[in-house]
């Protein structure tokens, strides 16, 4: 129970919460309970849609009262919120009984407690399969039996990787802790029912249910429901961006039919209930109803929720009731920490690390054989114990001790080395300041920590257009109205006037879209026409009154049709006082009716003529009203558009250049500056936002001169065409066909196309769709399906108004970088939403394609189609091979299909035809693409070919296809955060994935894969020494080191220059890696780590450790040494061979290296002399005093050390310098190029380039005519306008 003034909140389902605090007999109870609700609810034909019958027949209200509500409530996975200070105490008092307690919200981030940290860790670090291995080894070691030596000693590294592993959780976790207490020790203002007012809070002590009252600047501490706000309009902004990263400020409302509104809010009189899910993750949907005491059910929305962690702008006071709280927030439901993924390499590593499992049980098997042969053949020997042991079992027991002995073959210190590793490449990526951005002040951001040498074997790499190809800035270029195309040639060149000082401040540090980078010019053409009514200076043209009107509704169709937030300076929520205009609202009213003008028409088939005293008699204009408006205008503040993508803020842009001016917006009204009029206040009766699968936002507005229902509809101009042919008449067809020619001349500049339409509704027409849309917004199951269906039901017989054409410049060297990434053997595909013509000339301008490319088209209607047009190109493709072209080669193909006939294509009959058609060609282009389709071609390559791939993009309808990826990069651009959030790494331009991948992938992948085969080869060669010596000593698991130096070789020796070797060792430098792409496909190909490399260090290990045993063997035959003696000059052998290995694969050198390499020797013989001079019972029972100083201190020592070394690494050597004479690699060649002068090494750089262009050109076959669809006759002409728009 909460304390204060707190409401009550009922759980109408199961959920977690509940379940935590149940006995198991009590949730097989609601479960039962729950199964028999749903069974009832499929059985029944009333109850169809949950708790409602389907639209067609809405329940009676009396059919809901005649049960009791609170078994209503409690039927469903619902939540319900009644206020303490609710007069329906009866009600209160059932809700109480039913549930004992209530949701606080602390939060916890912590996984541990004093208490419960070691078992916890242990727990969690057992996890591991070599952890399970090692703490085996070390338990078994304890039996007296099977040890192999010390048993203290044996859990040494064991004991020392999960220590150093549980410090760093630990200290992970007090970090959290320390921030868990910050934020739950934050204020707030909590209505108290016993005080009678608001007091303040920890938000640790804030309830499901309490009434929260916020001031600007403050962070919301749980995710509440508006209730209230100090503004008339009912409305306040958050900003998101600790939630998402997005800063452009969101407009939230009060909920509707509140009747506090507008003056002080009072607890005691909140009596209404709320209803709503249950706590999800979901930021942008929240699905419930409020219940008002008068039966009436209000929907509620995302835009009635405050979230938790944003903050209030804007807004002097805001006051809501919490629905969830703590853990329950949609905030920390998203919290999920650090993405997780496993790389290629780590596979390819667990599976050699199985081969060193293999490799071991065989060695301990022969050593087992090996004793039980030797005990068999010898008959009570006089220098072993008397035991009755079978031989075979003795053999059973040695095969233990022998995998204690040869343990560390199985590398422990691997996986700890490659986490510290990643963190240290994750610090170069990100402090690179070749990829950082000075303009947003963002460099880039890792936010995968395991998958770093991805970046380095990228095979397929998939991209988003707009945003991520392109700036994403749009500019109004042209348009089209009624079947009229206006070209607008002087638009687009820049604004001669400055911004101001806070425009540019804003520009770039906000996300939001504020466009004031290109002025619009007004077409002359266009403003003559929108002249004639508003200037009475102006001799009019004669118009029809039909175009008057398309154009009139056109302009205000932009200018309302959309989610725009208007700001300024020094008032960022823009709603100014409407000022009367110069005629009043009804003579204007009464002088369009008695004219006829059909300035709004239902149909635009009208065709009245315009008198030429029209103008004059409707917008006369006195001298005086000219010297006010004109002072107006002088005074009046600059307006700054708050836009959620940049298309609406181009097009709000473009309306005020011609007059339309958004002055301000509200949740129930748009005002609106239209030519001739003045400030008109339009009421907003609808907003139907952008949905990906509509592809297009409708509002519904009522004109405030005519009173009627508009509907004002922007979209795809596909989904706006086929939308308004049920409407076609005569005049209607004329300007659909002409405006469509314009469609396709626009796409083939490469302009982004829009469609804009209407449609007037009438009231009754109106009243019945109102009906089911406000049934749609209170139900909560199926809540998004019905208001689809909603809007869909709305959006039909539309009247076609015009069509618009924005440009979208392309990024900075993106041109540059898809080559780049081309010639790497990287294929780039490009999967958009635009049309055809706009991909195809936007991949020409950013040379995806060229003009010698074979571009195959698929353009198909149905499916049986689609299979015919994909074997038609297969054979197509198979025609050109025979001409010329390599089926290795698919460098002068290239396919673009659209959505249609991409959703034919990844049906599962025609999968393979589609991939076989994809390998053939260097590049694809998806048009029409919606998200869906995005993450579904990504996920088919990755999974069918068995690829590497990469996607890239910027907007929400990105995310599915970044997270579907085996490396997802996100753009923080203009479409907010979303697809960085989403990310493994962040970037802020398209040309940084090209350093990123070709430099930094490449060094990873290098680094990393060198290093684990380094770990592999000296684990082999160290344990092969301990396994020759068996030979030598009948199996008896014996060792010729002390169990100390046995721990500490590869635990602590040899341990630390390998990490330094895989975050700092350069191949190649950073330059010639950019300027020769192809020295990427080695990390392709995984040439650094393929399976033959594995064996041959495994080979090259046993060599060496054969050298290494058997050359001190015999020199010290025949000699009086013990065995500690004999394995010291191995020890010292073994440890100079393993660190000059590693200096000799070092492709750089450094002081750093050099340092670490005599450390570790130094640190080795320090040790060792020490170990020998003080230790007398450090080995039990052995005693190892004095042994290493008197081995040292005899010359053969060192000519046996020398001798070992050299011959031991000769063979590498000498393979290594063969290799690199004989037949170098690229990457050989390109270290020997760095070794030349500047002048031959640009000379050998060109001749290089100069040599890999002519390989190409000699396996390529270049078409004389290009693949053209019939479809697409116009296709050729995009080739020879390619580039020419992006400028």
């Amino acid at each position: 129970m909460c304390s204060g003034g707190g409401l009550f909140v009922a759980y109408t389902g199961t959920s977690p919460f509940c379940l935590l605090r149940l006995w198991d007999l009590i949730i097989l109870m609601e479960r039962f309970y729950w199964v028999r609700h749903r069974c009832l609810q499929l059985i029944s034909t009333d109850r169809r849609r949950g708790w409602y019958s389907p639209p067609s027949s809405l329940p009676a209200k009396s059919s809901l009262d005649a049960q009791d509500p609170l078994v209503q409530r409690l039927t469903g996975k619902r939540r319900v919120v009644v206020s303490r200070c609710d007069p329906h105490q009866a009600e209160y008092h059932k809700i109480k009984e039913s549930q004992q307690s209530c949701t606080r919200n602390k939060v916890q981030t912590t996984k541990y407690t004093f208490l419960s940290f070691i078992p916890k860790n242990l727990f969690e670090q057992l996890h591991r399969f070599a952890n399970v291995y090692f703490a085996f080894l070390g338990a078994l070691n304890f039996v007296p039996i099977v040890n192999a030596f010390q048993p203290e000693i044996s859990i040494i590294p064991i004991v020392f990787v999960m220590s150093i592993t549980a410090v760093k959780d630990l200290w992970e976790d007090q970090r959290r802790r320390k921030s868990d207490q910050k934020v739950n020790n934050r204020l707030c203002e909590v209505y108290d029912r016993k005080q009678k007012q608001y007091v303040e809070r920890r938000w640790a002590e804030v309830c499901v249910g309490d009434l929260v009252r916020l001031s600007c600047n403050e962070i919301i501490p749980a995710d509440m429901v508006l209730l209230h706000s100090s503004d008339p309009n009912g409305v306040c902004h958050i900003e998101t961006a600790n939630l998402d990263g997005e800063t452009n400020l969101k407009q939230r409302q009060v909920v509707r039919d509140l009747q506090q509104q507008g003056s002080e809010f009072v607890p005691e009189n909140y009596s209404s209930h709320l209803e709503c899910e249950n706590p999800n993750n979901d930021l942008r949907r929240f699905r419930g109803f409020m219940e008002h005491p008068g039966k009436v059910r209000v929907g509620l929305h995302s835009e009635n929720l405050l979230l938790r962690s944003c903050t209030v702008r804007n807004t002097e006071t805001v006051i809501g009731i919490v629905v969830y709280a703590g853990h329950e927030t949609k905030a920390m439901q998203n919290n999920s920490g650090p993405r997780y993924k496993r790389s290629k390499l780590e596979r390819r590593l667990n599976m050699d690390v199985l081969w060193c499992v293999i490799l071991l049980l065989l060695m301990c098997l022969i050593a087992a054989v090996g004793h039980g042969f030797w005990l068999s053949g010898r008959q009570n020997p006089i220098y072993m114990i008397p035991d009755d042991t079978h031989p075979a079992l003795a053999a059973f027991y040695m095969f233990w001790t022998m995998i204690i002995v040869l343990q560390v073959l199985i590398p422990i210190s691997l996986y700890v080395s490659i986490e510290i590793v990643k963190l240290g490449q994750i610090y170069f990526i990100q402090n690179d300041l070749d990829l950082y951005n000075p303009v947003l002040d963002t460099g880039v951001q890792c936010r995968a920590l395991n998958i770093t040498e991805d970046l380095g074997q990228i095979q397929y790499l998939f991209s988003d257009k707009t945003g991520t190809l392109t700036e994403n800035r749009m500019l109004f270029r042209r348009c089209t109205v009624a079947g009229t195309e206006y070209p607008h040639h002087e638009n687009g060149q820049f604004t001669s006037q400055q911004p101001s000082k806070y425009t540019r401040l804003i520009l770039w540090v906000c996300h939001s879209i504020r466009i004031r980078e290109c002025a619009v010019v007004p077409d002359p053409q266009l403003q003559a026409r929108l002249n004639t009514l508003s200037s009475p200076m102006c001799s009019p043209l004669r118009q029809q009154a039909a175009e008057i009107s398309h154009i009139l509704d056109f302009f205000l169709a932009l200018t309302v049709c959309n989610t725009v937030v208007v700001s300024s300076p020094t008032q960022p929520r823009h709603m100014p006082v409407v000022r009367t205009p110069l005629r009043s609202l009804e003579e204007m009213k009464a002088m369009f009716q008695k004219l006829s003008l059909p300035r709004f028409p239902s149909s635009p088939s009208q065709n009245t003529d315009t008198p030429p005293s029209l103008t004059k008699k409707l917008f006369t204009r006195d001298n005086s009203a000219d010297e006010s408006e004109s002072d107006d205008e002088d005074e009046a503040e600059e307006l700054l558009y708050e836009a959620e993508s940049p298309d609406e803020a181009a097009l709000v842009q473009a309306a005020k250049a011609y007059g339309c001016t958004l002055l301000g917006r509200s949740p129930e009204q748009v005002l609106v500056a239209v030519p001739g009029t003045g400030p008109l206040s339009i009421p907003l009766l609808h907003v139907l936002p952008f949905h990906s699968a509509r592809k297009r936002m409708s509002v519904v507005v009522r004109h405030p001169l005519t009173g009627e229902v508009v509907v004002y509809t922007k979209g795809a101009d596909n989904v706006i065409m086929e939308l308004a042919e049920a409407a076609e008449d005569g005049f209607c067809r004329e300007i659909m066909e002409r405006t469509q020619r314009h469609l396709d001349q626009y796409a083939r500049e490469g302009l982004r196309t829009l469609c804009v339409a209407k449609k007037v509704l009438e009231e009754q027409e109106y009243k019945t769709w109102l009906k089911r849309h406000e049934y749609a917004e209170t139900s909560i199951e199926n809540r998004e399906e019905l208001l689809l269906e909603s809007a869909e039901r709305l959006e039909t017989n539309l009247t076609l108004l015009g069509a618009t054409g924005i440009v979208d410049r392309l990024q900075e060297e993106v041109p540059e970088s898809i080559e780049a990434l081309q010639e790497a053997g990287i294929k780039v595909w490009v999967l958009t939403g635009d049309k055809q013509e706009t991909a195809i000339n936007i991949a020409f301008a950013c040379k995806l394609l060229r003009p010698t490319d074979h571009i195959l088209m698929a353009n198909c209607d149905s499916k049986e189609t689609c299979e015919a047009r994909l074997h038609e190109l297969q054979h197509e493709i198979r025609q050109v091979t025979k001409e010329g072209v390599s089926e290795d080669d698919s460098s002068d193909c290239v396919l673009v299909i659209d959505g249609r006939t991409l959703d034919y294509a990844l049906q599962k009959e025609l999968q393979g035809s589609f991939l076989e058609l994809t390998c053939c060609c260097r590049s694809v282009i998806c048009c029409r693409s919606t998200p869906l389709q995005k993450s579904q071609v990504v996920r088919l390559v990755r999974d069918k070919l068995k690829v590497m791939t990469l996607a890239i993009g910027d907007g929400a309808n990105d995310v599915s296809m970044i997270q579907m990826a085996d490396v997802g990069i996100g753009i923080s651009g203009q479409e907010g955060m979303q697809a960085v959030m989403s990310s493994d790494f962040a970037i802020s331009r398209f040309k940084f994935l090209r350093k990123l991948i070709l430099v930094h992938g490449h060094w990873c992948y290098a680094r990393l894969a060198n290093m684990i085969l380094y770990f592999f080869y000296k684990n082999v060669m160290y344990v092969n020494l301990l396994f020759w010596y068996q030979f030598f000593c009948g199996f008896s698991g014996s060792t010729m080191t002390n169990s100390w130096v046995l721990i500490f070789f590869n635990l602590l020796f040899t341990s630390i220059p390998p990490i330094i070797y895989g975050m700092l060792d350069k191949d190649v430098s950073g330059e010639t890696l950019l300027d020769l792409p192809d020295l990427y496909k080695s990390g392709q190909n995984s040439q650094a780590y393929l399976p033959s490399t594995f064996w041959m260090n495994i080979l090259d290990a046993f060599y060496q450790s054969l050298v290494c045993f058997f050359i001190p063997y015999f020199a010290y035959a025949g000699s009086d040494i013990g065995v500690f003696s004999f394995g010291s000059p191995i020890n010292g052998s073994a440890l100079l061979i393993i660190l000059l290995h590693q200096l000799i694969e070092s492709r750089t050198v450094t002081w750093i290296h050099t340092a670490l390499l005599l450390f570790s020797a130094l640190f080795y013989y320090v040790f060792v002399l020490l170990f020998s001079l003080t230790c007398v019972t450090c080995n039990s029972p052995t005693n190892p005093l004095g042994i290493e100083t008197k081995m040292m201190s005899e010359p053969l020592y060192f000519l046996v050390c020398g001798l070992t070394t050299v011959l031991a690494l000769l063979p590498r050597i000498l393979c290594r310098a063969f290799c690199s004479t004989i037949c170098p690699s690229d990457l050989v060649r390109a270290q020997k190029m760095e070794r030349l002068s500047a002048q031959d090494y640009y000379m050998s750089l060109r001749q290089w380039k100069e040599n890999k262009a002519a390989q190409r050109l000699s396996s390529r076959h270049v078409p004389q005519n290009l693949s053209v669809n019939a479809d697409m006759p116009h296709l050729t002409e995009c080739i020879a306008e390619a580039g020419a728009v992006l400028s």
